[in-house]
C-alpha cells in the first residue's frame, strides 16, 4: 500500500509506474484501487498523516480488505 499526496495524480502515478520514484521502484507494477481528493493542501496533508498512522492504516486495510488480498 502506498500513501501520499500530489496535485497531479495521473502524473504522479505514471512516475511510480515508470520506476522514477526510488522508494517504490522495486514494488512495481501498481494498481490504483482508491484515492481521495481535497480542495485544501492542508486537509490533504492532515489526511495523509492520519492514514500513515497505525490507526489510519488499520482503518484503510479494513475498508479495502477485499481489494488488498
Amino acid at each position: 500500500m502506498y500513501i501520499g499526496y500530489t496535485t497531479n495524480l495521473r502524473e504522479r502515478f505514471q512516475k511510480h509506474q515508470n520506476g522514477e520514484v526510488t522508494s517504490t521502484k522495486f514494488r512495481r507494477p501498481f494498481e490504483l484501487i482508491f484515492y481521495e481528493g481535497y480542495k485544501s493542501m492542508k486537509d490533504a496533508k492532515r489526511r495523509e498523516r492520519y492514514l500513515k498512522s497505525s490507526k489510519g492504516r488499520s482503518s484503510m486495510n479494513m475498508m479495502l480488505r477485499d481489494s488488498l488480498k
